[in-house]
């Protein structure tokens, strides 16, 4: 009988086992980009999928397949897709199961990328993206239509920090026979999505996988639970002529999702992980949930510090007992709150300049997660692209500053992020 291992042994040993040629312990770069086929006969079975291997790297690879295999484990899911970015899984996603004429729900506290993806390019290709309020349960319900093929939302919205109720959306979205997909990226290892009856994760793991700001790359999780074969989502039930007929539901079972990214979209796409990134992101995997922990914990002390601090007027942070998202919070995330603290420094947006050309330790940089510490004003920045308008009802607002929270001493950031704040008001 084949153990289940634990949190921490999983992000250390899942997919990897030593090299069968060299017996390497650690997983080797496979920097390739074809593989020699054993025979004719092997050859053909591998290209019509009627065989697991490697063909050419823009399918699969056995670096990023230790990391898929890992990253699946850590979510509960069944089998993942290594993908170049954390873009690219959001769209690989996406098209998996939507294409012109069709519809997307989303909350509408997004990661700015991400917006301008629904908003201005999804359209271009036919696919409407509808935004509701990331709580209100209703405006998911009456959004639906028969065009609707999956509900969207963050686990942490970034940067408004909203929390989904993710067992209730998700049976929204089962009772109309779509899949609920969640972006997880800033709640990796707090809370697992699949568990809560979301259908498929993605992540950037640029962010908290990778960690130290080294690494692009993306991942897509398949929770291996939903009903492809419903009648809403042909793609998986009729053949496809490029691979003489196959169907996947009936080739794949429960992997039918993610096979389908891998050998219709990645393939036909490129957006594959290189190996190398595959390489450095497995490594940080080793330290994911250690590092999470004191991401966490810091932002913690650094959201009570902010919140007594005479320069700034509100603090956002969901570990805060009377934030409006700590009640969400304490029902999925498991006693961690995210490394994403925002707040709002009196005057506005100069004296937000002021602050961040003022500080000595942290670094002014687009990116979360990250061992180190990084502040940026999204309204000039990250969600720029959008209207004055749009970034109000997502919560950015000129005065307001985005701190992703690293693994310092937190009394050597709380001392730099108090000398920025006295300068910036002065």
């Amino acid at each position: 009988m084949k153990r289940e291992y634990r949190q921490r042994t999983l992000e250390v040993h899942a997919g990897e086992m030593p090299d069968p040629v060299t017996g390497a312990r650690a997983t080797p770069i496979y920097h390739t980009s074809s593989y020699a086929f054993e025979s004719a006969d092997k050859a053909k079975k591998l290209y019509a999928l009627e065989e697991e291997g490697h063909i050419y790297t823009r399918i699969s690879n056995p670096t990023s397949e230790v990391l898929e295999k890992r990253v699946a484990a850590i979510e509960n899911g069944v089998g993942a897709l290594a993908q170049s970015t954390g873009m690219s899984a959001i769209l690989v996603a996406i098209l998996n199961i939507a294409g012109n004429g069709d519809e997307i729900i989303s909350s509408n506290n997004l990661y700015g990328g991400t917006y301008t993806l629904f908003k201005n390019t999804m359209p271009n290709w036919g696919i409407k993206v509808n935004f509701v309020d990331t709580h209100d349960l209703d405006a998911y319900r009456n959004a639906i239509t028969e065009k609707t093929k999956a509900i969207y939302c963050e686990s942490i919205g970034n940067p408004q920090l909203d929390i989904p109720d993710f067992e209730a959306i998700a049976d929204i979205a089962h009772e109309n026979g779509i899949p609920l997909i969640v972006d997880n990226t800033s709640a990796i290892t707090m809370v697992k999505p699949l568990d809560h009856g979301a259908d498929i994760v993605v992540h950037s793991a640029t962010k908290f996988l990778s960690g130290n700001g080294t690494s692009m790359g993306g991942i897509i999780v398949d929770g291996g639970k939903f009903d492809w074969t419903n009648g809403k989502f042909p793609m998986f039930t009729e053949p496809d002529e490029s691979y003489h007929g196959l169907v996947y539901s009936e080739a794949f079972g429960e992997k039918a999702y993610i096979m389908k990214a891998r050998a219709h979209l990645m393939k036909d796409l490129g957006t594959v992980m290189s190996p190398i990134n595959a390489f450095l992101i497995i490594q940080s995997c080793m330290t994911l949930s250690l590092r999470v922990n004191q991401h966490c914990a810091n932002a913690l002390k650094i959201a009570e510090f902010l919140k007594n601090h005479e320069a700034v007027s509100w603090v956002n942070y969901p570990g805060l007992e009377d934030n409006e998202n700590h009640e969400m919070a304490e029902k999925y995330l498991n006693g961690n709150y995210g490394c994403i603290v925002s707040f709002g420094i009196k005057g506005g947006i100069e004296e937000g300049k002021k602050f961040i050309e003022s500080v000595e330790l942290l670094s002014h940089v687009a990116n979360i997660a990250d061992a180190k510490t990084l502040v940026i004003h999204p309204a000039s920045t990250t969600h720029s692209n959008m209207t004055e308008e749009e970034q109000l009802s997502s919560g950015i607002t000129p005065d307001f500053i985005r701190m992703s929270v690293g693994i310092e001493d937190v009394n050597d950031l709380i001392e730099d992020i108090d000398q920025a704040l006295k300068k910036a008001i002065d």
